[in-house]
């Protein structure tokens, strides 16, 4: 069942032109990893590789991601990777808030088929729709990234805890202790749930 309709859904992702970033994207990237998953992240958009392959973080910012990942005993098969806007922005500048409003409703289907019991936005934008989505009044993300936001929906409860896009860490080596901290907060998380 999850898997029929998580079909038919990447189906229209692939095929919209709700925004003008359909006319300029190689592929869509709907998002990849279980459709069972206790965990989903939800990055920004897409970059030049994901653009290229059609999946999510398959560049440097990945690389990281799939690193954090390992060290809390995670591998990509086991969770939900996906991504607010499914097409990639030219110059990889950040989605608009018209790009966001076109695409949101794909990620809203996504969370309401894969029913996670923990979201994690990466970086601010992903951050501000989700907290907002829940009800919650997004602050900067150097003051919320590792806390966490319990959010009631129609499959129950899911926490929501933010932190920063691997992308930054790239740019800004200590952002990346950060996100290894909140990662190990996220390992606590999940086994509250096991």
């Amino acid at each position: 069942m999850k898997e029929e309709l998580m079909r038919k859904l990447e189906e229209r992702i692939r095929a919209c032109q709700r925004c003008p970033l359909g006319q300029l994207r190689t592929n869509a990237v709907p998002g990849s990893g279980s459709y069972n998953a206790k965990v989903m992240f939800v990055g920004e958009a897409p970059g030049y590789w994901e653009d290229q392959e059609g999946l999510p973080f398959v560049g440097r910012a990945g690389k990281i991601l799939d690193g954090l990942l390992e060290t809390i005993g995670l591998s990509r098969e086991e969770v939900y990777i996906t991504n607010i806007v499914k097409c990639r922005p030219p110059e990889n500048r950040d989605p608009t808030e018209e790009e966001i409003r076109a695409c949101a409703p794909y990620l809203d289907s996504q969370i309401d088929i894969i029913r996670p019991k923990v979201i994690v936005p990466l970086g601010r934008h992903s951050m501000g729709y989700i907290l907002r989505k829940f009800g919650f009044e997004p602050e900067p993300i150097s003051k919320i990234h590792g806390k966490t936001f319990e959010a009631y929906t129609l499959f129950g409860k899911v926490v929501i805890m933010p932190t920063y896009h691997p992308a930054a860490a790239l740019y800004n080596p200590p952002i990346r202790e950060e996100l290894q901290k909140d990662f190990m907060k996220l390992r606590e998380l999940i086994s509250s749930f096991s």
